[in-house]
């Protein structure tokens, strides 16, 4: 997606706080100094501005100027933030993070989905499925059925705040799928996981659904521990999802 001079300015800012070109509590480089060097305007700085606010990554005040605010206060549900760290480098620590999200988040909400999935739910991740079964058969897109496929999960539960952290999880999901299919033959084996999930959901069975949605993120968990373990060079959420091959 191409973006405007806004987006742009909003990205380099968001990118250089994100790479800790500015230290928390330290203040970013005045007005005039910021036009100099993007070669924009004013209005378009303090646009910029006002969005790293509402992401929480600054804050501004009288007399005290536009300062980083720490770590821990950024809208770590907002995607250009994951996309940015993802760009200044995925952590351990971040991706640990958000495999404790999951298993605290999916399984409440599978649940959910087992007792209240409607056909037309059930339809669309079925859908998703074949998707994702197609991919490792034929090759192809992988990573977006997969994610289509637990936003479906997560939007048959029924609970409207659930159905909206569908939305602010997409970016998050798809960092743990991108490392998970990455790694030998692990889209193959995650299939039958994934069926289990959606039959358990198809029968209406909620512990049944809980249970092996707690099989596929452990083991989720467990393939990016080794992918952590071998140093190998994770995703970048800005270009677009890997391609599987036939062969795999």
């Amino acid at each position: 997606m191409i973006k405007n001079v806004h987006g742009n300015t909003v990205d380099h800012l968001g990118e250089s706080i994100v790479a800790g070109r500015w230290a928390a509590g330290s203040a970013i480089p005045p007005e005039p100094q910021l036009c100099e060097s993007l070669g924009v305007s004013r209005t378009v700085v303090r646009e910029a501005v006002k969005s790293l606010v509402a992401k929480g990554l600054v804050s501004t005040g009288p007399k005290v100027g536009t300062r980083v605010r720490e770590s821990s206060d950024w809208n770590w549900f907002d995607p250009d933030v994951i996309i940015w760290q993802s760009k200044a480098g995925l952590t351990p620590e971040f991706l640990r993070d958000l495999q404790d999200l999951r298993r605290a988040v999916e399984p409440a909400a599978v649940r959910l989905a087992a007792e209240r999935a409607t056909p037309q739910d059930i339809a669309r991740i079925e859908e998703a499925f074949a998707g994702m079964k197609r991919a490792v058969e034929q090759g192809g897109d992988y990573v977006t059925h997969d994610l289509h496929f637990h936003q479906g999960l997560l939007q048959a539960s029924g609970n409207r705040m659930l159905v909206q952290m569908s939305k602010a999880l997409a970016a998050l999901l798809r960092t743990s799928f991108e490392i998970s299919t990455s790694r030998p033959d692990g889209p193959r084996r995650s299939l039958p996981l994934h069926r289990a999930v959606l039959d358990a959901v198809i029968a209406h069975q909620p512990e049944r659904a809980e249970k092996a949605i707690k099989v596929l993120i452990d083991g989720a968990r467990q393939d990016i521990e080794t992918v952590l373990a071998s140093r190998r060079r994770l995703p970048q959420l800005n270009r677009p999802a890997p391609l599987l091959s036939r062969a795999a």
